[in-house]
This record gives C-alpha cells, sequence and structure tokens, in this order.
C-alpha cells in the first residue's frame, strides 16, 4: 500500500526516521505486490487469498497494516507542524493536493492498457487510502488525542449499528450479506454498476461506507504514533505496555467477532480493532529490535520498499501493464510476452500453485530493482 510525482534527495538534515516503520512498510507493501500479481488467480496458496467472507487470512492484514501506518506516518511527518497554527492553512492544502493526486492514481491507473472508461472502477485501495489519508490528517492537525480517541470510537461504534440496526432500502431488515447490506446499497446509489468492482457490479471492497471504520483504523496509527514518538517509550517495559495495549485490542475485536463478524470487505469494526492490534504488537516489537537495539543487518530490502511505497505500488500497477502488451506470437496466436514466458517457462516445470507464486516472487524482484536503485541513490519521491 507511497509516493509520486516529486522527488526529493534527502539531506543530512532530515529529521531522523523510524527505521521500525519504514521495516514493517517495506515488508507490508512486498507482501501486497506478492498478493495482488499470481500467475494465475485460479491457483493460489490459501495465505495469499482473501477470505471468501468472514474471517481473515494473512493476505487480508495487508491493507489494514497500510493504513494503520500511514496514521503513524501522519504524526512523524506533522507532529511539528501542527504546533504551528500560522502554517495550518498551507498544511491544509498540501494534504488536499495529496488527497486528490493519490484518489486520480487510484482511479486512472486500470486505464493504463486498456482505455475503457465506461468501466472505470471508481472506489479502490488507493482511492480508499487517499481520502483516509486526507480526513485523518485533517483530524490530527485540528484536534487533540482525547478528541481522536472519541472520533475512532464513533467511527467503529457508529458504523456497527449502521450496518446491524439500519434497515436496507429494498431488502429488509440489516443484513452482512454482500449483496444486501447497507454499504452494498450506498454503492450502488452513488455509482452505477459498471463502476463498482468488476469481479461482482453489485457491491465494492473499497466502498463508501466502509470508509468510515477505515478511517478508525488510520486514527488508532496516529495514536499509536503519539506514543512512539513520546520520550517515555524506550525501555522495554514501557514497550511492552505497548505490545500488550495492541494484544487487548486483538482480543477486543475477537470478542466483537462474536456478533459483528471480523470481515475486510465491510472492513468490520471488530476487523479494525483486530488487524490493528496485530499492527502494534508487529510495529512495537519492531521498534524494540530495530530502533533501541539497533537490529539492521537484514533491513535494507525492506527499508527500500517502505521509503517509497506508493511508488513501489504504482510501480507495481505500470511495470506489469506495460509488459502485458508487448506482443508476441505462440504457435500463429497472439499473446503478451508475460503469458508467454508464464506457460513455457514455468507451468510446464511447476505445479500450478508454485507456478503462480514464482510469478508473484518475480513481479516484486521486477518492482524491487527501481525502489532499490531510489534507496540506494538516497531518494524518497514524495508527492
Amino acid at each position: 500500500m507511497a509516493n509520486t510525482i516529486v522527488g526529493d534527495k534527502a539531506t543530512s538534515i532530515s529529521r531522523p526516521r523510524l527505521l521500525s516503520l519504514d521495516f514493517f512498510r517495506g515488508f507490508t507493501v512486498a507482501a501486497m505486490i506478492l498478493v495482488n500479481d499470481p500467475g494465475d488467480w485460479s491457483h493460489i496458496y490459501w495465505p495469499l487469498e482473501h477470505s471468501k467472507w468472514n474471517g481473515c487470512t494473512p493476505t487480508d492484514l495487508v491493507f489494514p497494516f497500510f493504513l494503520f501506518m500511514v496514521g503513524v506516518s501522519i504524526v512523524y511527518a506533522m507532529q511539528a507542524k501542527k504546533t504551528d497554527t500560522t502554517a495550518h492553512p498551507k498544511l491544509m492544502l498540501s494534504i488536499l493536493r495529496r488527497t486528490v493526486i493519490i484518489v486520480l492514481l487510484g482511479i486512472c491507473l486500470p486505464l493504463i492498457g486498456d482505455f475503457q472508461f465506461s468501466h472505470l472502477r471508481f472506489p479502490g485501495v488507493l482511492q480508499r487510502i487517499g481520502i483516509v489519508f486526507g480526513i485523518t490528517a485533517v483530524l490530527y492537525i485540528k484536534t487533540n488525542t482525547r478528541t481522536q480517541i472519541i472520533i475512532a470510537a464513533i467511527c467503529l461504534v457508529g458504523y456497527y449499528l449502521l450496518m446491524t440496526l439500519v434497515p436496507v432500502p429494498g431488502f429488509g431488515p440489516a443484513s452482512l450479506n454482500p449483496e444486501t447490506n447497507l454499504g452494498a446499497w450506498v454503492d450502488r446509489l452513488v455509482f452505477t454498476p459498471n463502476h463498482l468492482w468488476g469481479a461482482s457490479k453489485t457491491w465494492d471492497p473499497e466502498g463508501l461506507l466502509g470508509t468510515i471504520p477505515a478511517i478508525g483504523t488510520c486514527l488508532i496509527g496516529v495514536l499509536t504514533g503519539i506514543w512512539l514518538k513520546s520520550d517515555k517509550l524506550k525501555t522495554g517495559s514501557q514497550i511492552l505496555r505497548l505490545t500488550n495495549v495492541g494484544a487487548l485490542l486483538a482480543v477486543a475485536g475477537l470478542i466483537w467477532n462474536t456478533f459483528f463478524p471480523i470481515n475486510k470487505s465491510l472492513w468490520t469494526s471488530s476487523f479494525v480493532l483486530f488487524t490493528a492490534g496485530l499492527a502494534i504488537i508487529i510495529l512495537s516489537v519492531s521498534y524494540w529490535f530495530i530502533d533501541v537495539k539497533g537490529y539492521k543487518k537484514l533491513l535494507p530490502p525492506f527499508l527500500a520498499f517502505g521509503r517509497n511505497a506508493i511508488a513501489a505500488y504504482v510501480l507495481a500497477d505500470v511495470i506489469p501493464a506495460i509488459i502485458s502488451i508487448i506482443p508476441v506470437k505462440d504457435n500463429g496466436h497472439k499473446t503478451n510476452i508475460w503469458s508467454y514466458m508464464y506457460f513455457h517457462l514455468l507451468t510446464p516445470n511447476f505445479s500450478p500453485e508454485n507456478a503462480s507464486l514464482i510469478s508473484a516472487i518475480f513481479t516484486v524482484i521486477i518492482i524491487f530493482i527501481p525502489v532499490w536503485i531510489l534507496y540506494r541513490k538516497n531518494i524518497t519521491v514524495k508527492i
């Protein structure tokens, strides 16, 4: 789940980076590319698949982890500017600009190699990242920590009440099924079927209503970032306290799951607590080992992805799309070079699942090359 358009070379006086955050974000982005680019969607190992509906696989953790880290990053990027109220108007314009660019990237990237505006999907991953970033950044700048906690709680509890109590027009009582839940109804009301997720046309896993609890995910990231930025978080016992908070949130999510199921497509409130809790645990453990204890030998590949996360995500859309439109002939039939290599090099020599996995790993390696060059040159591409 990065940054594009304008490249800025880092300087020696730039603020210190939270290496554990870069590592966690880089690992998450690499995992996102891996699960988004299998060689064959019909042959995937189960950990690399999304849950069919309720439940949570490792793949379902990728997107909420990224949104959580967006919240942490907001604190590290904007804390100094938050205190200077005279700089707020300029900061708000910067937040708006970034939001618009990320949303437009999400809408326009699918057009590469397939200019079908009539079937262009309006909701999407980058669109949700952009909107959630914009709203959460404004909340962080304009409100205090107590208000942010209250807003996060309202997002989660309010969404739960909406989804479980409000009748769905045309269907009757509240439902949590794919096509008959309130979020699906809202998406069909706002967008025509051609502009929703192509696999369903009747609902979208990144729909509008699900943005409300997604803001809750990002706000929990903000609160975690505030805790990490405090001078108090230096000893093992203090970091353990943060880890315990993550464990409590995860357990709370599991308890809520008993009557509001963990579900990524609906981005249920139980899903928010469960995944944010796991993210806090992973980040706090990483913080202890990397930023406090100084274990950094295996970091560089993940730091490369983490420091240019949106750029890596965009490249993961652009590069395969460009490769896939390079035409080749296969026994007199037209195909593209990507399919040719897959069916002539991988499928004859590996099982269907392994061939699909190797193709996905190859995609990660391809994307790694440009982000590694940027990392080695100390360049962070920003919006």
